[in-house]
């Protein structure tokens, strides 16, 4: 049987694990350079002989256990967080089993380091820390040949797209083709949060220009030296791509990441619809802030319907979770316009409403009969919200009065810091529970540390979308839907906020724990598969909608024996 033939597949590949019969193609030094097949020092006896690695290694076999001991020492002498990023990712680039088998054992610790915080700062500085190409690069150069450049790929088994332009890296900016970072952190998530099988991960991002001065004039930047490229080109490429990724990959799921806004809503609006496709920033953010929210109303009280929720931006996360709600309000019973009615959105200009002119088309739906408001504390004062959801990318704008204001008016406020980085968070963890008398209900979008405030400690949730899209992405892969639907994220957030555990709820989180994210995803995946079968969009069974095939389904990184 070959590796990379039609005789085994990916699937097969990971479910039969160490038990594997399967000889890779490659020997020698070509099987250590291959990250998928490499073991390093844990090749036992045989497989050195067998494989051409005799003399290539030192002579001691060691167990996987052993080198994640090893990996951990390195990470653990490094002096900040990129340094560990920059080691972690070159990991990833030998030896991939033993990478995930590292960030699967201690997510808590190596999340913040491959994704949100420090991937920011490893996508600001991408070309002066590259090494080794990764993924996928499509320039405008490569209009009319996109699919010749897919084929490209190693692997045919693609699953699971993770594509940006780089316009809109999380509150960072155009950072042009250093965004490449984020889709590779993403994947990385759905292989370790939800086992997707590493081949069948593809980063891809899309280069037409960057608007960001200072890569303009940097001599090492990696991608085109002009300005944005937009309209009719831009669109002819995108589309392009699409229709590419779908006749290449049959069975790929295209998730768009960190497009500015008004392309977010434009390629998820055209394309939802004809292809196997979502975006995060807006359904996954989306679905994660209601997993929260219903969390909240369970520590709380009350139901959806009867709270009012203001939203501090108005671009693709907050129209994304509004919509989200409204759809859940309407399940309680309202109408779509009273279900509207109870969120107001509030830009750089004031509060979104139908006085203003030139509102920008997705605002236009929470453009409410009201005077023009120009601050977030009248809007708080004459609305009187339950809720306050910041997705602003503007750090500290939940002030000190903003969160006194909010404690006046609800017994436990629900405050939720969405922006990320740490830096750009509405306000802080600590600002959260000092300012509202620890009563708040808070969630942000990158981790704070435990607060510790008169005698109590509070644990601030993480609205981190790695809760919905990894689950997401394997229900579609394990059901082969050819859609992604909007009912398919609100019941992940249902099952998100159903896995948080009372002993959980009573220390005031309102998301499980990081270390139970697999059988989050997994849950998550065997609600989605369900979703499918009603929506007439996959041909599976009931027979197969079972929580321990999709487990079985699932990727785990033990070495393969090589017979």
């Amino acid at each position: 049987m070959l590796w990379f033939g039609n005789e085994i597949t990916l699937r097969q590949i990971s479910i039969v694990k160490a038990k594997s019969v399967v000889v890779p193609m490659q020997r020698g030094v070509k099987v250590l350079h291959d990250p998928v097949l490499n073991k390093g020092t844990a090749f036992t006896e045989e497989e050195r002989d067998r494989l051409g690695l005799r003399g290539l290694l030192p002579p001691r076999v060691l167990t996987q256990d052993h080198q994640k001991k090893r990996v951990l020492e390195n990470l653990s002498v490094k002096p900040n967080d990129l340094e560990r990023y920059i080691y972690l990712v070159s990991l990833q680039d030998r030896n991939e089993s033993l990478f995930y088998r590292t960030v699967i054992d201690h997510l808590e610790e190596c999340m913040p380091i491959i994704y949100t915080p420090t991937v920011g700062k490893a996508c600001q500085s991408y070309g002066h820390l590259f090494r080794q190409s990764r993924g996928l690069y499509i320039s405008l150069h490569d209009k009319g040949r996109i699919r010749q450049i897919l084929h490209n790929w190693p692997y045919q088994n693609v699953r699971v797209i993770v594509v940006t332009d780089g316009e809109r890296i999380l509150g960072l900016g155009d950072l042009g083709v250093y965004g490449m970072g984020i889709p590779i952190g993403k994947l990385s998530l759905y292989t370790a949060c939800a086992g997707i099988h590493p081949t069948q991960c593809l980063p891809i991002v899309i280069d037409v220009g960057t608007n960001n001065k200072s890569l303009l004039d940097d001599e090492l930047y990696l991608g085109l030296q002009h300005e944005r490229v937009r309209g009719d080109q831009y669109e002819e490429l995108l589309t392009e791509f699409i229709h590419a990724a779908q006749e290449v990959f049959p069975d790929v799921l295209v998730q768009l990441e960190d497009f500015a806004t008004d392309n977010a809503f434009t390629l998820l609006h055209g394309f939802k619809d004809k292809a196997c496709l979502f975006d995060d920033d807006i359904q996954g953010t989306a679905s994660v802030a209601l997993a929260g929210i219903f969390s909240a109303l369970k520590i709380k009280g009350g139901k959806l319907a009867d709270q009012r929720f203001v939203f501090l931006g108005a671009g693709e996360a907050g129209v994304g979770i509004a919509d989200i709600l409204c759809e859940a309000m309407v399940e309680e019973g309202l109408s779509l316009e009273e279900a509207r009615l109870r969120c107001w959105l509030v830009d750089s200009r004031g509060l979104v409403c139908d006085s203003r002119e030139n509102l920008a088309h997705h605002k236009m739906a929470y453009a409410h009969p009201h005077v023009l408001v120009d601050t977030l504390e009248e809007t708080i004062d004459l609305l009187q919200p339950t809720a306050i959801i910041g997705v602003s990318g503007q750090g500290g704008k939940f002030t000190k009065e903003v969160l006194e204001k909010m404690a006046q008016l609800n017994e436990q406020p629900i405050i939720f810091a969405l922006s990320n980085p740490t830096s750009n968070s509405e306000c802080s963890a600590e600002d959260a529970y000092l300012h509202t008398g620890g009563r708040a209900i808070f969630a942000s979008g990158s981790p704070f540390n435990p607060v510790d405030l008169n005698g109590r400690t509070y644990y601030p949730g993480q609205g981190n979308n790695v809760y919905i899209f990894p689950g997401v992405g394997l229900g579609v892969a394990y059901s082969k839907a050819t859609r992604v639907t909007d009912k398919m994220f609100l019941e992940a957030a249902r099952t998100v906020s159903h896995m948080v555990s009372k002993e959980e709820m009573a220390q005031g989180r309102i998301y499980p724990a990081l270390k139970r994210i697999r059988d989050v995803s997994a849950r998550i995946a065997e609600a989605v598969t369900r979703v499918a079968m009603e929506e007439g969009l996959t041909r599976i069974t009931e027979s197969d909608v079972h929580l321990d095939k999709i487990r079985d389904y699932m990727y785990s990184p033990e070495y393969t024996e090589y017979m």
